[in-house]
């Protein structure tokens, strides 16, 4: 089933996201608003992507032709999820009504994604009582994938869910939250993969009345990885807080775009993502869209993205944008920074006798623990924590602040 949004602003085929100037004459400007993009389940409602697109400006494209153009195996693969009590798993055919209740595709390997998979993997979660459910996938391959995912969190249910993604992969895909009114949720995406893959993930969820979804987005292994979280804050109440923590390597593309929409009274957002960089290449961007309804009176949000250079030879790309169509709200605003170590925690150290190189390491790993302590599994932690330390071991930290 092939679902368009009418809703958005309306555009012509080859140029979605862009609308005629209202003197005519004058060709094409870009959309002014972020829920004004098109939006579509049909690949065929997109044009090729060229790179020059707002969304694709920062990302290499051409690496990414067999996502975007090419078939995908959209079918059943081999997945491995913990036996819970108040958790069920299935697979669904891509009619089924839960299909779509969180978002759309806003681009053209979302679409591609959406239109060639044939079956959808299911988990709903049921039940006051707090719970753990993992799932792994690690043996996605090296074909090109197109995958989907949904997961529900039913009234009043706590659950804390972990999405582990390793070995090697060349994945389309785009996973569906749904949490329902008073549900409290925590979704944990790892993306750990092999050096040689590429993986292009929307995320999309929708948050109902009085209803709490963490989100954490950690990012470390992969040649390209593009994660884009959509959050739509859509009943009274909903809150979202949003964490990422990334680390790239010399030639690794690590792309994260965050978007929340706050559509409803008294809804509450935190995105904060942190980055580290190393190595000749190593690219991360990190956007982060917040609009503010004219029906969300009462909103408390904050964004912010830090990110720590740890060599020459890197490239962090940080642009947060806030959009507010009220006038009656508890607070806005949003951050980014990108620099090098502060000198007077250099100092600090130092001064008690720690060596300089060790210094440099205890700050980024600090840096970078605030978002792994926050993640609510003591042994997902300490893996993760275990993984940053091992990053660190082979990096010769260079430079003061800047």
């Amino acid at each position: 089933m092939t679902v368009t949004d009418t809703t958005a602003a309306s555009a012509q085929p080859g140029q979605h996201g862009f609308k005629e100037h209202s003197d005519g004459g004058w060709g094409l400007v870009p959309v002014q608003t972020r829920s004004e993009r098109f939006r579509s389940t049909n690949v065929e409602d997109f044009a090729a992507l060229t790179g020059r697109e707002a969304e694709w400006r920062y990302t290499p494209v051409e690496r990414l032709t067999a996502l975007s153009e090419g078939e995908l195996d959209g079918g059943e693969y081999e997945i491995a999820t913990t036996d819970v009590e108040g958790v069920s798993v299935e697979w669904i055919d891509m009619d089924d009504a839960r299909i779509g209740q969180a978002g759309m595709p806003e681009d053209r390997p979302a679409a591609n994604a959406w239109t060639q998979t044939k079956k959808a993997y299911a988990v709903t979660i049921s039940g006051e009582e707090a719970k753990t459910v993992t799932i792994e996938r690690s043996a996605l391959g090296s074909d090109a994938r197109a995958a989907h995912t949904v997961i529900t969190a039913k009234p009043n249910s706590q659950a804390l869910l972990i999405l582990k993604n390793t070995g090697d992969a060349l994945l389309a895909e785009n996973l569906e939250i749904n949490v329902e009114e008073g549900a409290q949720l925590t979704v944990v995406s790892v993306q750990w993969w092999e050096d040689s893959a590429l993986q292009l993930s929307s995320h999309f969820s929708r948050i109902g009345r009085d209803a709490r979804l963490k989100h954490v987005l950690v990012t470390l292994g992969g040649s390209l990885v593009r994660v884009n979280p959509s959050h739509h804050l859509a009943e009274q109440g909903s809150d979202i807080e949003a964490l990422g923590l990334y680390f790239a390597d010399a030639g690794q593309h690590l792309e994260h775009q965050v978007y929340v929409h706050h559509d409803a009274p008294y809804s509450r957002s935190r995105v904060t993502y942190k980055g580290a960089l190393q190595g000749e290449g190593a690219h991360t961007v990190w956007i982060g869209d917040v609009l503010i309804g004219p029906d969300a009176t009462g909103t408390d949000s904050y964004e912010q993205n830090r990110n720590l250079v740890l060599t020459d030879g890197t490239r962090a790309d940080s642009v947060p944008n806030l959009e507010i169509e009220t006038g009656d709200i508890a607070g806005a605003g949003h951050a980014s920074a990108t620099g090098r170590f502060d000198d007077e925690q250099l100092f600090y150290l130092q001064a008690r006798g720690i060596p300089e190189d060790e210094a440099r390491r205890l700050v980024v790993r600090g840096f970078l623990t605030e978002i792994i302590q926050q993640i609510g599994d003591a042994d997902l932690q300490e893996s993760l924590e275990a993984a940053v330390e091992q990053e660190l071991a082979s990096t010769a930290i260079t430079g003061g602040a800047r």
